[in-house]
């Protein structure tokens, strides 16, 4: 029965308004369709959901008498008063002003009939207003059609973003209650197209076929609970192989009682539990559910309920990572933390000690195989050719300063300070042989190699490598250190906009290429392909989820395949209407920046970072990669005073 909640609950209930957008709308209505035990549940949208939603279940059905009370504000069935609500609550749509709020901003029509009734009721609604109610025929169950949303609220209706946008997040919402609820038959259609519809057979992964398409299905691995204590009850669900991922955390899933949340703490526990398998800017599929106890959670801290707070935080991201790494691990998909070769079984094979000539003979081949890792990085370094430095050290040296000493150091000028002497400086550094001196050099005019003028970046003398990472260099003001990888993906960028300005060269592959999509990427195919042309991609759409590639931009053609298009056509309802061509470009162009950059952890000559330095300086923006993090940090010689309290009393004697 559906009654009005007390003023004390009501005050308890975060307050928010509910409807900010169509997929707001839907979010609501289908929480009220699966909790009305409903086995199936249409979704029907129109112009992204702008002109009309219509949402029909065949669950238990309001009673004719009880239909106004529905659209009442904080009028609900399921919960009765502040005890429920401390008890936590185990419903998915309980605050009671859904269908109020959805009615005081459309033209709100509800039909329904309850089970085993004759016949059913409709009431109607405008701009909040009950308008007419009158008995009529229907099916059992409950159907309710929002038409013309915000009619009423220009200025709100005015913030609405481009169809294909608003009909990405609606698809969003629908996909999400569609996995979390798999025995429930869920289908979606847009301007009368369907999008998906799911079995309702209670099997996750057939609804994540409907969803995500076969590709992605066969690619996911059961997770079946964690032996770690912790608040959950229970976790289960899938998640994909490692290889199976896109550059959005969208496709990371997260029930909470079987609610569909974004629930940031739990989503950032499922891709840590893959380490270092995905790179630092793909995301995996899951669809992970989580039993907890319903007072130990807060489901109410979002106006729109979708961010929940865990009593145990902690505990919960505990329990998903192990459950998600062992999950992963059984699947052989990821190595545990042990070193390569190192058992973990009950008993170690002892093996004797090796002789002295044994272990000089295997240093020595370790030494020649780091030679050429060294190599091999100093020759990836892209958009420059990579001189080979002059070696500077002998075998015993090597030997010496151990197997992780640096490519190549300069020598470190000595500057005298607190007193030190040159001759001290020299001592110390034939002790630690991590910066190898460098033998006398000059260039024609008698200069010293190492020292570099610059007209945007500041004149430096470089020292070396640091972590075979970052350069070390002096400057008149202090230290400067640049990261290589982002120095090269800055001039890879200016590079490939250069040659992107001057016009898009399109190259026709030999086969097209066909890409298994998502329903969210097939819907956004039609939207996106006009921009998509124009960024030198003709794709088109073979069936209703497999896009046909046939041309690439030139510039591609070698960096990357034609599944970028996939990144691309996602990428283009992330909901900015004032996105343009030009500014998608970019962004593309930056990705692409990044393949043949120099990685972190390569050692590189000096010959190969003078010449990094001297096209970072031909910039345009030397100080921001493509993505904006930082190239180059200084640290000036006022803050290594202070961090050296070089200005205590008594110092300077």
């Amino acid at each position: 029965m559906i009654h009005r909640l007390d003023d004390a609950t009501v005050e308890r209930i975060a307050a928010g308004e509910v409807v900010e957008r169509p997929a707001s709308v839907v979010k609501e209505l289908v929480e009220n369709s699966v909790d009305a035990d409903a086995s199936r549940v249409e979704v029907s949208v129109e112009a992204g959901g702008t002109e009309r939603i219509e949402v029909r279940d065949d669950g238990v059905g309001i009673p004719a008498d009880d239909l106004e009370l529905a659209v009442a504000e904080h009028a609900t069935s399921k919960i009765g008063d502040i005890d429920d609500l401390e008890a936590g609550v185990g419903t998915l749509g309980f605050r009671g002003e859904a269908l109020h709020a959805i009615g005081a901003v459309s033209r709100l029509t509800v039909r329904s009939r309850p089970r085993g009734a004759d016949r059913g009721a409709e009431l109607r609604v405008a701009g909040g207003e009950v308008v007419a109610r009158e008995p009529v025929g229907c099916p059992e169950g409950t159907t309710v059609v929002v038409e013309d949303l915000f009619y009423n609220v220009p200025a709100r209706r005015k913030y609405l973003k481009a169809e294909a946008t608003e009909f990405s997040h609606v698809n969003a919402v629908v996909s999400g209650y569609a996995l979390a609820s798999p025995g429930v038959a869920v289908s979606l259609t847009h301007d009368g197209r369907e999008t998906f519809a799911t079995e309702g057979r209670g099997d996750r992964r057939s609804a994540v076929m409907s969803v995500y398409g076969r590709e992605v299905a066969a690619n996911m691995v059961p997770v079946e609970g964690t032996d770690e204590d912790g608040p959950l009850a229970a976790v289960g669900g899938l998640v994909s192989h490692p290889e199976t991922n896109r550059a959005t955390r969208d496709y990371v899933n997260v029930f909470v009682n079987g609610r569909w949340v974004t629930a940031s703490a739990v989503r950032d526990a499922v891709v840590e539990a893959y380490g270092r398998q995905l790179a630092s800017d793909r995301y995996p599929f899951a669809v992970l559910d989580v039993e907890v106890d319903p007072a130990t959670v807060d489901v109410n801290v979002h106006p729109r309920k979708l961010e929940v707070r865990f009593a145990d935080e902690d505990g919960m991201a505990r329990q998903v990572r192990d459950a998600v790494e062992s999950a992963l691990l059984a699947e052989g998909l990821i190595r545990t933390t042990a070193p390569r070769g190192r058992s973990k079984a009950d008993q170690t094979e002892i093996a004797p000690e090796p002789s002295g000539g044994e272990r000089e003979e295997e240093r020595g081949a370790d030494r020649a195989t780091e030679a050429r890792h060294r190599d091999a990085g100093a020759n990836a370094v892209t958009g420059s050719d990579a001189a080979t430095g002059p070696e500077t050290t002998t075998e015993s040296d090597e030997a010496d300063s151990g197997a992780d000493t640096p490519a190549w150091h300069a020598g470190a000028r000595s500057t005298g300070n607190g007193g030190q002497s040159a001759d001290d400086t020299d001592t110390r550094r034939d002790t630690d042989r991590r910066f190898r001196e460098r033998p006398a050099q000059t260039t024609f005019d008698g200069s010293d190699p190492g020292d570099h003028a610059f007209d945007t970046l500041p004149s430096m003398r470089v020292l070396g490598q640091l972590h075979d990472t970052y350069v070390v260099a002096e400057t008149d003001d202090g230290l400067v250190l640049i990261d290589q990888h982002a120095a090269d993906e800055r001039v890879n960028f200016e590079r490939l906009r250069e040659r992107f300005a001057d016009g898009v060269t399109t190259q026709t592959l030999a086969e097209p290429v066909e890409v298994s999509l998502t329903a969210k990427e097939a819907a956004l195919v039609e939207p996106a392909s006009e921009a998509l042309a124009r960024l030198g991609f003709s794709a088109t759409l073979a069936d209703d989820r497999t896009l046909r590639v046939s041309t690439v931009p030139a510039l591609l053609a070698d960096a990357a395949g034609p599944e970028l298009v996939r990144d691309l056509v996602d990428d283009f309802a992330d909901g900015d209407p004032e996105r343009t061509v030009e500014r998608a470009a970019e962004d593309l162009l930056g990705d692409l920046a990044c393949y043949p950059s120099v990685k972190g952890n390569t050692s590189l000559t000096e010959g190969s970072v003078t010449d990094l330095l001297a096209a970072l300086n031909a910039c345009e923006n030397p100080y921001a990669c493509p993505h904006g993090r930082p190239v180059v940090v200084e640290v000036g010689r006022e803050e290594l005073e202070n961090r050296f309290e070089r200005d205590y009393p008594g110092h300077g004697g």
